[in-house]
């Protein structure tokens, strides 16, 4: 370990912010406590990865402690269990960090640390045998942090995303990652001790995590979590607790406004100040229709797990550029590049390329995804020298803000989630009695997109979409199957 003060879980605790109530040092220490009391955690992660398949919850924060500071694979909890199942196999994962009723979907020879009864109690299952661990005595327990500690250059985090190809990769995301990016957000969004985030999006989801999670705490600010989003609690929350910032994709703050527009006064809330919208293009109109019922601007960001994951925002001390994707990052440099790899003046539409602390460290086993010449993106993103190419396409203006102008890459969105259709198409194509798949994007505005599956052979659509609920994560399964028949 290269520098015990650069470990992502002690620059939290460094902090001193608060999850719910729970001090962030105290949900530190209980992980730290959790690995000297439990020999059989220890053995089970020596030299393989921890899997974290949580809810968005205090107990995110003492699974990434109890990681032994290496990678932690972050498993969205809407996983269904063969995705999980292939997870833990490809990034070789010793035990996984859950909750007792997602532990269902682990596959039962995996150790398994259940943290439902946190902060008092841990409950670790291996070899057959269900341990109760005690981390109570983590109470008094004072971690020495620096939060200004340059991050280690070690593995952080491991997310699976870009699964161009049909086979999701993990992106290995560094401490020094993950921390430049969330003092970048605390800088950019002007966070502070006096702030306190609604986390409403998935913590196994890096803007989530980052941009509503870390970044708050390491400012000493506290943040207030809800483990699934329904937007009528959230807007209670909003009126009855001191949130200053919420953060979300545009389903999420369209689905409010809904909600809010049928109200006189839509928002009964004096503390909101910074919303930050990412995940999926943000459209004008529903920047306009947030400001008039909340008085409070949606600022654009843009990010990609890759890059750890903020890129682009609109930063706070200058007016929101509604429409745009807003200016670089604090320490992140941004270039539009023609299909040359040149850079392109700026009203010139051409590709993102993004540079900088939060760049990631590559794919594990990436010797085994070579990018084949006639499918660009089956190696998921690449560099050309210390740049990253992002997929997405953009035009500057000569303020320095970005507007998106679309998808080079064999993607789309829906809720703020990536569709990789080459993915959906692989996991139906093993399906008995199915000759060829193909999936498409619907444009559905409050979710970005629905997705279509047209499939050929000799099946049932309603046993095409029991497949797919089987094998596929909620968001991946298709809204509208078409079957032709292969005769």
């Amino acid at each position: 370990m290269s520098d015990p003060l650069g470990l992502l879980p002690i620059a939290i605790a460094a902090g001193y912010g608060r999850v719910d109530g729970f001090e962030a040092q105290q949900l530190v220490a209980a992980g730290l406590t959790l690995l000297q009391r439990s020999a059989p955690l220890v053995r089970a992660l020596h030299r393989r990865r921890a899997g974290i398949l949580l809810p968005t919850s205090p107990a995110f924060f003492t699974a990434l402690a109890a990681s032994e500071g290496r990678s932690a694979v972050l498993i969205n909890p809407l996983a269904a269990a063969p995705e999980i199942e292939y997870q833990i196999a490809d990034a070789d994962i010793g035990a996984v960090f859950t909750t007792a009723d997602l532990a269902k979907r682990v596959p039962p020879f995996v150790p398994r640390v259940i943290l439902d009864e946190l902060p008092r109690t841990v409950k670790v299952v291996s070899d057959g045998l269900a341990r109760d661990i005690d981390v109570g005595s983590h109470h008094g327990l004072t971690l020495e942090g620096d939060s200004s500690a340059p991050g280690s250059s070690e593995d952080a985090a491991i997310v699976y995303t870009s699964a161009m190809s049909g086979v999701p990769l993990g992106a290995r995301l560094t401490h020094a990652n993950l921390i430049s990016n969330a003092r970048a957000t605390i800088e950019a969004g002007a966070i502070t001790a006096d702030d306190r985030a609604l986390a409403v999006l998935p913590f196994s989801h890096l803007f989530g995590l980052v941009v509503s999670g870390v970044a708050p705490l390491i400012a000493g600010g506290g943040v207030t979590t809800m483990a699934r989003f329904h937007p009528q609690r959230a807007i209670e929350v909003l009126e009855s607790e001191p949130i200053s910032m919420l953060v979300g994709v545009p389903a999420i703050f369209g689905a409010m406004a809904t909600l809010l527009a049928r109200r006189r006064p839509p928002l009964r809330s004096r503390h909101l100040r910074l919303c930050i919208c990412g995940g999926a293009k943000l459209s004008i109109e529903l920047q306009d229709r947030w400001h008039e019922l909340t008085g409070v601007e949606l600022r654009q960001g843009y990010g990609l797990t890759e890059a750890g994951p903020v890129c682009l925002f609109n930063h706070v001390n200058v007016p929101n550029h509604r429409g745009t994707l807003g200016a670089a990052f604090p320490g992140v440099r941004v270039s539009i590049r023609g299909p040359d790899g040149a850079e392109l003046a700026n009203g010139s539409e051409g590709e993102i390329y993004v540079t900088g602390p939060n760049v990631f460290a590559g794919y594990i086993h990436a010797e085994r995804h070579v990018a084949l010449p006639d499918e660009e993106w089956s190696a998921g993103l690449s560099r050309i020298g210390e740049w990253l190419r992002t997929g997405d396409l953009g035009v500057r203006r000569p303020d320095g803000s970005v507007e998106f102008r679309g998808l080079a890459k064999p993607m789309f969105t829906r809720n703020g989630f990536n569709i990789y259709p080459r993915e959906i198409e692989r996991v139906v194509a093993a399906m008995p009695g199915v000759r060829s798949a193909r999936v498409r994007a619907i444009p559905e505005p409050a979710r970005e997109n629905d997705i279509a599956l047209d499939v050929v052979g000799e099946v049932r659509a309603e046993d095409v979409e029991a497949w797919c609920d089987a094998r596929l994560a909620v968001y991946k399964r298709p809204s509208e199957v078409n079957v032709a028949s292969s005769r």
